[in-house]
C-alpha cells in the first residue's frame, strides 16, 4: 500500500507531501496519521530546522473526501444513522484535528506551500501550518459552513480576526491566493511559476538558524495565540462540526448526495441553488 503522505529529508529541510493524487488528496481516515507521523520524524531529526508541506498533483487538498463519507454505505465515523453518538463522532474528529495541529504544535517551523487548492478540511491543514504561502491563482475557503460543517481547527479566527472569519465563514466562499494575501490569511502570494522558489527560498534562509532558537520564537508566539483560550475554541468547533452534519439539514445534504451524486449536491450547496432545511431547489420554492 502506498503512503499518502511522503516524507523526504533534504539537507535542513523536512519535505512531507500529501500524496493522494488521484483524488485531489482529499482527507480519508488515514492520511491525518500519516502526516502526523512525517511531522514526528522531522521533529525527531536534529538536523532537520524546518519542514515545507505541500501537496502533489493538481492541487494541495481538496478536503475530505466526501465520496467516501457522503456516499459511502459502510459503517464509518464521520457519518451515522440516527440517532447518531456524538462521543464517537467528537473522538474521531478530535483525533484528527490534533493530527493536523501536529503542525502547529512542532517547534521546528512548517511553511505550507498551496498550489491549486485548499479547501475545507484542506484550508484546516494549510492555516495550521506556522506559514502559508499560495500561488496568486490558488483557491481557500470553507465551503461546508454553508451545510455540513465547522472548521475544527477554528484557525480562520486567529489567522484574520472576527469580522474578517466571519465574513468568510457566513458565506463560505472561497478566495484566491491575492485575496487572501489582502485579508492577512496568509504571509504572501506570488505568481504560480515562482510559487516554488519563494517558499524554497524562505526556508533556506529560516533553516539558516539554530533550531533553539526557531523553537524558542514559535513557542513563544503559540503560547500568545493558546492562551486566548484556543484548546476550548477548538473543541467547541469540533462538537459543531459533528452536529453540523447530522443535523436535519446535515442529514438532508447526505440524502441529496444519494440522489444526485456528490459532485452535483456540492454544485449545489456552492451555488447556493438548494435549500438544505426545506429540503428543495431554490427556484422551486420562488
Amino acid at each position: 500500500m502506498s503512503s499518502k503522505v511522503l516524507y523526504e529529508k533534504d539537507g535542513r529541510i523536512g519535505r512531507i507531501t500529501l500524496n493522494r493524487p488521484n483524488v485531489m488528496n482529499a482527507i480519508d481516515d488515514q492520511l491525518p496519521v500519516e502526516l502526523a507521523s512525517a511531522v514526528a520524524r522531522a521533529e525527531a531529526d536534529p538536523s532537520v530546522h524546518v519542514m515545507i508541506l505541500s501537496g502533489k498533483g493538481a492541487g494541495f487538498c481538496s478536503g475530505y473526501d466526501l465520496k467516501y463519507y457522503a456516499t459511502s454505505s459502510k459503517k464509518q465515523h464521520a457519518v451515522q444513522d440516527m440517532p447518531w453518538d456524538p462521543i464517537q463522532d467528537y473522538a474521531f474528529m478530535r483525533r484528527n484535528t490534533e493530527y493536523f495541529m501536529s503542525l502547529w504544535r512542532a517547534m521546528k517551523p512548517v511553511i505550507c506551500k498551496v498550489h491549486g487548492f485548499a479547501l475545507a478540511g484542506g484550508s484546516d491543514i494549510a492555516l495550521s501550518a506556522d506559514i502559508t504561502v499560495m500561488a496568486e491563482d490558488a483557491k481557500i475557503g470553507y465551503m461546508p459552513a454553508r451545510v455540513w460543517g465547522c472548521p475544527t481547527t477554528a484557525m480562520w479566527i486567529y489567522r484574520v480576526g472576527a469580522e474578517k472569519a466571519k465574513r468568510m465563514l457566513f458565506t463560505g466562499d472561497k478566495v484566491t491566493g491575492k485575496e487572501a494575501e489582502k485579508l492577512g490569511l496568509i504571509l504572501k502570494a506570488v505568481p504560480d511559476h515562482q510559487l516554488d522558489a519563494e517558499v524554497e527560498t524562505l526556508a533556506n534562509r529560516i533553516a539558516r538558524v539554530p533550531i533553539n532558537q526557531l523553537a524558542m520564537q514559535k513557542i513563544m508566539i503559540n503560547q500568545a495565540i493558546e492562551a486566548t483560550g484556543m484548546a476550548n475554541t477548538q473543541r467547541l468547533a469540533t462538537i459543531f462540526d459533528g452536529m453540523a452534519r447530522h443535523s436535519p439539514e446535515g442529514v438532508n445534504f447526505k440524502k441529496r448526495v444519494e440522489e444526485v451524486g456528490w459532485k452535483q449536491a456540492v454544485k449545489e450547496r456552492d451555488e447556493g441553488t438548494y435549500d438544505w432545511t426545506l429540503d428543495a431547489p431554490i427556484d422551486e420554492l420562488d
